[in-house]
């Protein structure tokens, strides 16, 4: 079956149980978790009943699709996302955001939980994305294009929208929430990089840098999406200072963050 055909399908099984047209679609990565509980009246359907819907083995995300409204916006939230280190291909990472714009959306909203690339970032703090850095060696967008879901070559000189970044550092600046703005690096993982590769990204330009997330962007824009990304600085990844891992505190910080970026994101999604 062809890609199109598959996302109608998964389109169609979703609209089915709850025929609600979102405006708004969000990955519910590291740090937004708790958003879900904020969705009024949500409507849950696991992944396993969505035809042609990869199923995720990472123990922290749910894997449901959410459908309700959150801040007076229709919304479709994606609680749990797939990676490449689970196996799956990038098409297979992305394909939630082609069933997304399937159902409607014009917008989407990404977080995800990143080691902080820059000496001047710290453990616990918000970086919403301003530009990325595919490190993963591969493209969603690889093989044969169906122009019914996007151009051949699509241009990427704004893949996170300017106006959603203003937008979220003046709502943040209203909240009393501190952000930084940064360039994200993603790499397959599922191991951590080296200071060699510390060193290098940083090099690069890269703030900071994570396993997920440009995947699905590369996609949102190819499909004609607006996008506004958030990382959650759980770690300092600075090459000559670098620790072991640990990723209980990771965790732990992620939760700790939680709160804040799940408030910024509500109440930008309210101004949207």
């Amino acid at each position: 079956m062809e890609l199109f055909d598959q996302i109608e399908e998964a389109a169609a099984a979703v609209r089915t149980a709850c025929p609600l047209p979102p405006q708004i679609g969000i990955i519910l990565g590291t740090g937004l978790g708790s958003l879900a509980k904020e969705i009024e009246g949500a409507h849950s359907i696991d992944y396993e009943d969505i035809p042609h819907f990869p199923h995720s083995t990472v123990d922290s995300h749910a894997g449901q699709l959410l459908l309700g409204t959150l801040a007076g916006k229709a919304v479709v939230a994606l609680s749990g996302r797939f990676h490449a280190y689970e196996g799956y291909s990038l098409q297979k990472v992305s394909f939630p955001v082609r069933v997304a714009k399937a159902l409607g959306i014009s917008t989407l909203i990404v977080s995800n939980a990143a080691g902080g690339l820059n000496p001047q970032f710290s453990a616990g703090d918000l970086m919403i994305i301003t530009d990325h850095i595919n490190f993963m060696g591969d493209n969603p967008l690889i093989g044969p294009n169906d122009d019914r879901l996007g151009p051949r070559f699509p241009d990427m000189s704004e893949p996170y929208s300017r106006a959603l970044i203003a937008l979220a550092e003046n709502t943040a600046l209203e909240l009393g929430i501190s952000v930084r703005r940064g360039v994200y690096i993603a790499c397959p993982g599922p191991c951590l990089e080296t200071a060699a590769e510390y060193r290098m990204m940083r090099a690069m330009g890269a703030d900071a840098v994570g396993m997920s997330t440009v995947p699905e962007v590369i996609v949102a824009i190819h499909a004609g999406l607006r996008v506004l990304g958030f990382s959650a600085i759980t770690d300092e990844c600075l090459p000559d200072a670098l620790q072991p891992a640990d990723i209980g505190k990771i965790i732990a910080i992620a939760n700790a963050v939680e709160p804040q970026l799940t408030r910024l994101v509500e109440a930008c999604i309210e101004r949207i």
